[in-house]
């Protein structure tokens, strides 16, 4: 079993405004609320990829029973112990005629040693040498840095896989137990060696290599929108982002982390686990809320990539652009797998009376637009 860790969990209000001024009522266009926090993010994507999982941490208040009911409606399990005071609201504000993102973000409830210990003695009562164990994100109140070495020692005794997602430099005296992954950022991997700068690949390798060295297995630097790094013992693999429109970065790095877990788990190798992680990393940002898994796109090559049950469902629906797929001459297909075969072999299955209906308001839709382009453009224009 996986169980993931979140020890401030919140609530994130996600904002989307055309303009952002002083002393003046801003009407936003749209706002969502989401339960987040960084291991509770993850528990969301494994489940999302069919992976079972308990998410685990500490809060308190109608913040937290906001937060622990999401996860139940989505069929996750979950036990969080309680303190008095209430889980954090987050505000994450994109401002559209800046094209910049605004994040506040609070600190959490105080939590006692007595919930702290508490907490311990559920993880040493609960997990086994089979499972894995992801602790993700800041500390509340109350909670010191020491306390994520604390964890790391009660795993390592039961022999569980620790993935490790903090900025706190307290990591690096966890790397005595020997935790399975780290997932900085570039610039927490700078800051855990006392650096101010930007790193390089060769630099990225470097000071990855000397976590490894000093007892970590895998080192996952997230890259922002340059992609990601996946460093071991024997090699380093870095791959790029799609260009995209960012909505909200918001939960990107904890899907970048829960892909990578995931697929990991479903057996894939690192190379493709790492593909598959920087792409669902991407889709977050470029949305209000976390990835599905149903669609990516690269802007820069002007590719679509759909998922197999989304692409089925469009082409049930004779989605124009989805149906020409499958009447492409030999020569036009680059890459063509067994399933991919099979839809085209089993082409006739997807047509019928609705395709008079979706051409149609297709070719409809594109006509409008031409008839409003010419309008326009009929117009004389202000300098």
């Amino acid at each position: 079993m996986i169980y993931t860790i979140t020890l401030n969990p919140a609530i994130d209000l996600v904002i989307i405004t055309k303009k952002l001024e002083p002393n003046i009522v801003n009407r936003t266009e749209n706002f969502e609320l989401q339960p987040n926090g960084k291991g509770v993010n993850v528990s969301f994507i494994l489940k999302k990829m069919g992976i079972e999982n308990v998410a685990t941490g500490i809060g308190g208040g109608f913040t937290l029973d906001y937060i622990t009911a999401g996860l139940t409606e989505k069929g996750i399990s979950n036990n969080f112990l309680k303190v008095n005071e209430p889980t954090r609201i987050n505000v994450f504000t994109r401002v559209l005629d800046q094209n910049r993102e605004y994040k506040e973000v609070n600190p959490g409830p105080e939590v006692d040693e007595k919930v702290q210990e508490q907490f311990l003695e559920y993880l040493r009562t609960t997990l086994k040498e089979s499972d894995t164990l992801i602790i993700s994100g800041s500390f509340s109140r109350g909670i010191n840095q020491d306390y994520l070495v604390k964890i790391a020692k009660v795993m390592a005794d039961k022999k569980v896989k620790l993935v490790i997602d903090s900025s706190s430099k307290a990591v690096l005296d966890t790397l005595p137990y020997h935790p399975y992954l780290l997932k900085p950022n570039d610039q927490e991997l700078a800051s855990f060696f006392d650096l101010n700068e930007k790193l390089d690949q060769e630099k990225i390798i470097k000071l990855a290599r000397k976590l490894i060295d000093d007892g970590c297995k895998n080192v996952l630097v997230s890259l922002g929108d340059s992609g990601a790094a996946l460093i071991d013992k024997n090699h380093a693999y870095f791959g790029n982002a799609p260009k995209i429109s960012v909505i909200n970065t918001a939960g990107a790095g904890d899907t970048m982390l829960g892909t990578f877990i995931g697929k990991k788990e479903l057996g894939c190798n690192t190379v493709e686990a790492l593909k598959f992680a920087i792409a669902a990393g991407s889709d977050t940002a470029s949305r209000m809320g976390l990835t599905d898994f149903e669609q990516y796109e690269d802007r820069r090559t002007d590719t679509v990539i759909y998922s197999f049950n989304k692409i089925v469902k469009l082409l049930l629906e004779c989605n124009p652009n989805t149906c020409e797929i499958l009447g492409l001459d030999e020569d036009q297909y680059l890459i063509r797998t067994e399933l991919g075969q099979e839809l085209i072999d089993h082409s006739h299955l997807f047509l019928s009376k609705r395709a008079a209906r979706s051409f149609g308001g297709y070719a409809s839709a594109q006509l409008r637009r031409l008839q409003n382009a010419l309008a326009r453009d009929s117009v004389p224009q202000a300098e």
